[in-house]
């Protein structure tokens, strides 16, 4: 269909690395969407792989629908006088530059919240941090 000129662009979806070499040798992949986030780290080795190789990692359920929660989490959110949340999605900006993630939305507000979060940059130490709370309970 590509070759056709129907699809333009090919991306894939709850995959592992093998399944992502297997599709690169048909056709070139631009985008990998698995679940991920900062509480479900299950496909950590698929943003590596993503990342080293120039593909767009788009996390599904990035944000575990608001229930991403932690002291640290909290403590971290407390001092940047936001919602935990949004350093949720910090972290996940932070992890890799190939990260697209697309927090859903309630409302305009809502989105306009999401964006301006975007901003937020996490501190390295912050970063590594997270990353190891995060790594533990994995």
């Amino acid at each position: 269909m590509q070759s056709e000129g129907k699809i333009r662009l090919i991306g894939l979806s709850n995959v592992t690395v093998e399944h992502i070499k297997r599709a690169r040798k048909i056709v070139p992949i631009v985008s990998v969407q698995n679940r991920y986030g900062f509480a479900d780290r299950e496909w950590d080795y698929v943003v590596d792989y993503c990342e080293h190789n120039g593909i767009a990692f788009i996390p599904w359920f990035p944000l575990g629908a608001g229930t991403v929660t932690g002291g640290l989490l909290n403590r971290i959110a407390q001092v940047r006088q936001v919602k935990p949340i949004h350093v949720a999605l910090a972290w996940l900006l932070k992890r890799s530059p190939v990260m697209l993630p697309i927090p859903g939305t309630s409302s305009v507000a809502h989105l306009e919240e999401n964006v301006s979060t975007a901003s937020l940059e996490l501190t390295e130490g912050e970063y590594l941090e997270l990353t190891g709370i995060a790594e533990l309970a994995s």
